[in-house]
């Protein structure tokens, strides 16, 4: 069993770690290889970015647990083991429920002579005082610029007297699988520590629209969060943010966040004090096969958008069932290269992006909204009307939407659609995940109030020669589409 966890090393609850499951994957070596051997010494290395490297130590104040707290009669022995081992009680040095203090380790690197200071978010989270140690052992305290959670990067700032050593990013999309790296950090609270190894692999997700990590098998350990990963030229191309590991210790699965996106996250809070990201106002899913199949699309390759509330695609023109295929000049592979693409573009700058539609391809100009302020509106619903009957087809057992069916599954009055009734679980349509209670909004990426319209749909798609049909589906609110086979 795999565990994923934070590296940072903390004397406060919250370090438990998290499961998650991770896929390697493995492709054939293309053209020529060009072999370097090992570095006969880091130690020049060490030398030349030491200085900028720093232990993060954080205070918070925790309030003390409630609940029952047992009386002690003066001279007990219990009276001394909560004195002894600084437990909140009666007769423990805070007394009953006064809050008391906790404090949490970390790493982070001096990216100006002026004092700006790059860490993990996690690091400094809630913290009400943040001390920095340099290498020299000087120590100054911090202050919060900004943090931007979706990335878990934060930008703290000290004051000195005198001009700081510093360091500067790398370009992360150079670094290639198998290029030498060398961590550094404060692993378990031990103080200054290096590591060395190399990136085992590019472009990890774990859990971020925004993610973008580079493995590598240098020791990562708990403090070593928000150290920086540096290339053989002493420039960093990563930030040290999380470790896989069964004990919370190395086994030499690290990850640390791709210096390309940490340096526009850091330029903007240095700017704003927050992120401002590009926002398009699309939902999107992977263009899987069978979509693309069901679509007429010759690869599944780019971003098919499920619906388009009320925004800048809207506004644009941008329709559901479009598949966007280029933003900005650069091309769309699948959903997460366009997540990228639109969150590095400038809040209200006008991007071209086209799409395809019905087989043709339309460029359209949008412009870009801020995703800080759009998250959380609710998307409206599709108007249709109805009809009272029911069908089985394609394993499914569908019909009309009523006002009955509308206020049982929370919609509003304008909702339209067709409701899954039940479903053969030995269906196709069971096997790609639709049950019953979800609701069928489009069929063959048009509009459906009837299950005459849904026949109609899946007949088309059968006289054009598809082998399936494209549903758009919701669930709790939440657009899909799912390719069924009509055959």
């Amino acid at each position: 069993m795999n565990f994923f966890t934070r590296p940072g090393s903390s004397l406060r609850a919250g370090m438990g770690a998290a499961m998650l499951a991770v896929a390697l994957a493995c492709a054939p070596l293309a053209g020529p290889a060009y072999a370097r051997g090992a570095p006969e010494s880091f130690a020049e290395l060490v030398n030349q970015v030491s200085n900028s490297v720093v232990n993060i130590t954080t205070s918070t104040t925790v309030a003390a647990p409630t609940g029952n707290i047992p009386n002690f009669p003066p001279g007990s022995p219990f009276e001394d083991l909560f004195r002894d081992f600084g437990l909140p009680g009666p007769n423990g040095p805070n007394g009953r429920g006064a809050p008391r203090r906790s404090n949490a380790l970390g790493s982070g690197f001096v990216i100006s002579e002026d004092g700006y200071i790059v860490t993990n978010n996690h690091v400094i989270e809630d913290a009400d005082e943040i001390e920095i140690e340099f290498f020299s052992g000087k120590r100054l305290d911090a202050t919060l610029v900004g943090t931007d959670p979706k990335t878990d990067i934060a930008l703290l700032k000290v004051e000195s007297d005198e001009p700081l050593p510093f360091v500067t990013f790398g370009d992360s999309d150079k670094v290639r699988v198998g290029d030498w790296v060398m961590a550094m950090g404060n692993p378990l609270g031990q103080g200054f520590s290096a590591s060395a190894g190399i990136i085992s692999a590019r472009n990890r997700e774990l859990s971020g629209s925004y993610d973008d990590y580079l493995q590598t098998d240098a020791a990562i350990n708990r403090g070593n969060s928000g150290g920086p990963l540096f290339d053989m030229e002493g420039e960093v191309v990563g930030v040290n943010t999380a470790i896989l590991s069964p004990n919370g210790g190395s086994i030499g699965i690290g990850f640390s966040m791709a210096s390309n996106v940490v340096s526009k996250v850091v330029d903007q809070l240095k700017q704003f004090g927050e992120t401002r990201r590009g926002w398009l106002g699309v939902k999107i899913q992977d263009v899987t096969p069978d979509m693309a199949e069901a679509m007429g699309l010759e690869t599944p390759e780019g971003a098919l958008v499920s619906e388009v509330p009320e925004g800048p695609a809207k506004e644009a023109g941008i329709e559901a069932g479009d598949v966007i295929t280029s933003f900005d000049g650069g091309e769309v592979k699948s959903t997460r290269d366009l997540v990228r693409r639109v969150a590095d573009a400038p809040v209200g700058e006008k991007v071209r992006v086209t799409v395809l539609r019905d087989g043709e391809s339309k460029t359209l100009l949008v412009t870009l909204g801020r995703r800080e302020l759009a998250e959380g509106e609710e998307p409206p619903k599709a108007v249709q009307a109805p009809q009272e009957v029911e069908k089985d087809m394609l394993g499914l057992t569908v019909t009309p939407l009523t006002d009955e069916l509308r206020t049982e599954m929370g919609l509003t009055k304008d909702a339209q659609g067709l409701v899954i009734k039940s479903i053969d679980e030995t269906s196709a349509a069971y096997e790609k995940g639709l049950r019953a209670g979800d609701l069928i909004t489009e069929v063959g990426q048009k509009p459906v109030s009837s299950v005459d319209d849904f026949e109609e749909r899946v007949q088309a798609a059968k006289d054009a020669g598809r082998k399936s049909v494209l549903l758009l589906i919701r669930r709790g609110g939440e657009p899909r589409f799912v390719a069924l086979p009509v055959e």
